[in-house]
């Protein structure tokens, strides 16, 4: 029997940012599943601990606001507590901020510049759209 989540979304009491290269690891890992148990999370693991120093750091993440979990049966199954996107939208900002002097043209001028031979010409004019939109969203204000 697979019981709700048990516990109430909360602000993360510490930023994606300011994890720990594992801790990164294992929330990469649970956004990549969507739900994953400790072993699910082992698995995904390069050079992984052990497995109570999984499930000890899922149950630290979950303290620290960035998890959830719901019993299933004798199982624990953690899922992030925050939507991926709202989180991919604050990694960019974290980003920008960081290395690109909150310059989005210079983030997409870096991205453009590593992946100059990899863009197909739907991606080049999907860029081309995106870039149309947000002078039109300009000249609108």
């Amino acid at each position: 029997m697979t019981r709700p989540f048990t516990r109430e979304p909360t602000v993360p009491s510490t930023s994606p940012h300011q994890l720990g290269r594992r801790e990164r690891q294992i929330m990469d890992a649970v956004y990549r599943l969507g739900r994953a148990t400790a072993a699910d999370v082992l698995a995904a693991l390069p050079d992984p601990p052990s497995y109570s120093a999984v499930r000890a750091m899922l149950r630290i993440l979950e303290e620290k606001g960035h998890l959830r979990h719901e019993q299933d049966g004798p199982r624990y199954v953690y899922r992030p507590a925050a939507d991926a996107g709202e989180v991919g939208r604050s990694a960019v900002k974290h980003l920008l901020s960081t290395f690109f002097n909150g310059s989005a043209a210079q983030a997409v001028a870096a991205i453009l510049g590593e992946a100059r031979d990899g863009l197909s010409d739907a991606e080049l004019d999907r860029l081309s759209s995106l870039i149309d939109a947000a002078r039109a969203g300009e000249e609108d204000r």
